[in-house]
C-alpha cells in the first residue's frame, strides 16, 4: 500500500512512518507538512491518505473536500478535536476513518490493517468484474454476476477478520452443510458430528471437540475485531451492521470499554454464542 502523510507536525509524521515501516503496513511515498498545494494528480498512485485536521493555510477538511470525487483511495483523518459536529463534518466531506490524538500505536496499526483489507476486497471485486467483462466484451449490459456461496462466505469472514483463522474451513463446511439441510440449524453437537463424518475424520468425537474449540477462539477474535472497529468509530456503518448481527451488543460495548482503557480482553470476559454466530453467518452468505 502506498501511503501519503500530511501533518504540519514533523514528529507526528515521523512517528507514523516508523509505525508503518515497523509493522510492514505499506510504503510512505510522500510526507508533507501542508495540504495547501495538494492536488488529485499527486494522489494518482496513493492508496491511503493520512491527513491532519487542523493545519495552517488550509485545514484537512477543506483539503479533503477539494479532493472529493478525484481520489479513489481511503482517507484517514487525525485530530485532537473530539466534537461530534466536527467529526461528522469530516465524514460528510469524504474521510473513511477518524483517529483522535494523541496517537495510539495499536489504534493506528488496527485502522491501517482494516483499511488495507477493505482496499484489497474492493480491488478483488473490481478485478473479478473486469475479468468477467473481458470474457464477453460484445455481450449486452447485464447485472453484475453473483459471487458463489464460498466467495460470499470468504468475504463475510474477511469482514470479521478471521478468514485466515484455523476455524475458517470449519465455518465454510458448516455453512455448506446447513445449506444442504435446507437452512435448518441442528443442535451444535449434531452439527459438528455431521461435519466431522462428512470429512471422514478418523476420530469423529475428537474432531468435534477440536472444532468447537477452534470456533470459540475464532468467534472471540471476531468479537474483539468488531469491538475494536466500534471503539475507533462507533458511527461506522459496518460496525453498526455487524455488531448486533453476530454478537450481543452489550458484550461488544463491554469489550469496547476495555479497549478504550488499553486493557486486553480475555475470552473469559466474553459470552461466546456459537449458534447465534453461525446462524448470522449463514443468513449473511445466503442473503447476498
Amino acid at each position: 500500500m502506498n501511503i501519503m502523510l500530511i501533518d504540519d507536525d514533523e514528529a507526528i509524521r515521523m512517528m507514523l512512518q516508523d509505525i508503518i515501516e515497523d509493522y510492514e503496513l505499506g510504503t510512505v511515498s510522500q510526507s508533507l507538512p501542508s495540504a495547501a498545494d495538494l492536488t488529485a494528480a499527486q494522489l494518482t498512485s496513493i492508496d491511503i491518505l493520512i491527513i491532519d485536521m487542523l493545519m495552517p493555510g488550509i485545514d484537512g477538511i477543506e483539503a479533503v473536500r477539494r479532493l472529493k470525487g478525484g481520489f479513489a483511495g481511503k482517507i484517514i483523518m487525525l485530530s485532537q478535536v473530539e466534537s461530534k459536529d466536527m467529526v461528522g463534518k469530516a465524514y460528510e466531506n469524504g474521510i473513511d476513518y477518524y483517529i483522535t490524538k494523541p496517537l495510539n500505536r495499536n489504534e493506528i496499526v488496527s485502522v491501517l490493517r482494516s483499511v488495507s483489507e477493505h482496499l484489497r476486497l474492493e480491488s478483488f471485486a473490481q478485478n473479478l468484474q473486469n475479468s468477467l467483462q473481458n470474457l464477453t466484451p460484445k455481450a449486452p449490459m447485464t447485472a453484475a454476476p453473483k459471487l458463489t456461496s464460498q466467495q460470499r462466505c470468504d468475504t463475510a469472514l474477511k469482514e470479521l477478520g478471521i478468514l485466515s483463522s484455523p476455524a475458517a474451513p470449519d465455518l465454510s463446511d458448516i455453512i455448506s452443510y446447513i445449506a444442504q439441510n435446507n437452512g435448518q440449524l441442528p443442535a451444535l453437537k449434531n452439527l459438528f458430528s455431521a461435519v466431522a463424518q462428512k470429512r471422514q475424520a478418523p476420530e469423529p468425537e475428537k474432531e468435534c471437540k477440536a472444532m468447537e474449540q477452534r470456533l470459540r477462539r475464532a468467534i472471540f477474535q471476531a468479537h474483539v475485531n468488531i469491538a475494536t472497529m466500534g471503539s475507533l468509530d462507533y458511527t461506522n456503518p459496518r460496525f453498526e451492521e455487524l455488531a448486533p448481527l453476530y454478537f450481543d451488543y452489550n458484550d461488544i460495548r463491554n469489550t469496547m470499554r476495555l479497549l478504550e482503557n488499553d486493557e486486553k480482553p480475555a475470552m473469559s470476559q466474553v459470552h461466546i454464542n456459537t449458534k447465534k454466530f453461525i446462524h448470522a453467518l449463514y443468513d449473511t452468505v445466503y442473503s447476498r
